[in-house]
């Protein structure tokens, strides 16, 4: 069985891949659906001199970031990591190309 790290490690796969050549640091915004079918996704890169600019990663791996995402809630779900509250919806993810680390927050809807 798949656990959070895997899942993790696939997510920043993606990232990794969809970079732009430059870039030394990698966001990915996402806001799912309620009905976790579609997925809202704002992407951005910061390049060595530190300049921010956006990106578009593309229908495969936006599709298969969506695919991640529900497993990722899923699993936080299936983990009793709620804390009785809602499930988060939405997320923001930072990939360190330079020091090849990732970091995410949670989005909860209100």
């Amino acid at each position: 069985m798949r656990n959070d790290s895997d899942i993790y490690n696939d997510i920043g796969a993606i990232l990794l891949d969809v970079a732009p050549k430059g870039a030394c640091k990698v966001v990915m915004r996402a806001q799912l659906a309620q009905e976790l079918d579609s997925c809202e996704y704002e992407y951005d890169f910061v390049d060595e001199q530190g300049k921010v600019s956006w990106f578009t990663a593309g229908g495969r791996a936006n599709t298969d970031m969506l695919k991640l995402l529900v497993e990722l809630r899923h699993w936080y779900f299936q983990n009793n990591l709620t804390a009785g509250m809602s499930v988060w919806s939405g997320c923001e993810v930072t990939i360190d190309l330079v020091k090849g680390k990732i970091g995410i927050e949670f989005i909860y809807s209100k």
